[in-house]
């Protein structure tokens, strides 16, 4: 991990997201080897919640405030302003992947468009808070601030692997081939790659704007978590299980952070 951690912060932003991408990519080919969710894909993705909850705050709304005060900005204003900002972002494109669900004729069809868009919507702002996670650490770089950027990619990527096993199997019980489903499954999660490079070069390039980025992204994490990951992961067969493990994925983020910082 030194060895990654001396890489330039694109660079890293960059390959923290193609780790998100390839989890995205291997969920989606559990079209080929089986045609149910198994429930330690939704143990997955309540951990992976629970990572990226505490990353929301102590790799980006809490340095966000701190750099607001920093710069003589009002840190209440700007982190309420960047937070609910990021929750709108997401709930807009609820809206927008709604209305495309609407739009389509044919009802299998408009299942496989909501599906997809849904998905791939909520992976633009996983990547973008990757992206300003190392984009932040531009002029005072630290080990523990790059390995709080990295558990929050690791997050992102363990919740990505069942979200891609959630796109390609019901897109094969619609009826499409396992190639296909496949495809698209593993393209919900491209978007986050280039998401992270804007993100990150915003960030790195944009002090006065940084801390209502960072809270921006730390809204759109945890208005996707609420609204997408915790309900999903407690369709489980087992719900006290998911719960487990999505404070032991909040506990193992906040303990790193803590004794790192």
């Amino acid at each position: 991990m030194n060895g990654i951690f001396s890489y330039p912060l694109l660079l890293q932003a960059l390959l923290a997201t193609l780790l998100t991408w390839l989890l995205t990519a291997l969920g989606a080919a559990m079209v080929f080897l089986t045609r149910r969710r198994h429930t330690s894909m939704d143990g997955m993705l309540a951990f992976g919640a629970g990572v990226m909850l505490a990353s929301a705050f102590w790799s980006l709304l809490e340095p966000g405030v701190a750099l607001a005060d920093e710069l003589g900005q009002r840190g209440w204003l700007v982190s309420s302003a960047g937070f609910l900002a990021g929750g709108a972002l997401v709930l807009l494109g609820d809206l927008f992947t709604a209305r495309m669900h609407r739009a389509a004729p044919d009802p299998s069809q408009r299942r496989s468009a909501m599906l997809i868009g849904s998905i791939t919507l909520h992976n633009v702002p996983e990547g973008l808070a990757v992206g300003v996670a190392f984009g932040a650490l531009t002029g005072h770089m630290t080990e523990s601030g790059l390995t709080g950027a990295w558990m929050l990619a690791i997050g992102v990527a363990l919740q990505n692997f069942p979200e891609g096993a959630a796109v390609s199997l019901p897109l094969r019980r619609e009826g499409m081939s396992r190639a296909r489903a496949f495809f698209f499954g593993q393209l919900s999660g491209a978007v986050e790659p280039v998401s992270a490079l804007i993100g990150g070069a915003l960030a790195s390039s944009v002090r006065g704007m940084l801390p209502f980025l960072l809270c921006l992204a730390a809204g759109c994490m945890v208005a996707v978590v609420i609204a997408e990951l915790i309900p999903e992961s407690q369709r489980s067969s087992h719900p006290p299980r998911m719960t487990l493990a999505a404070l032991s994925g909040f506990v193992l983020m906040m303990a790193l952070d803590v004794a790192l910082g």
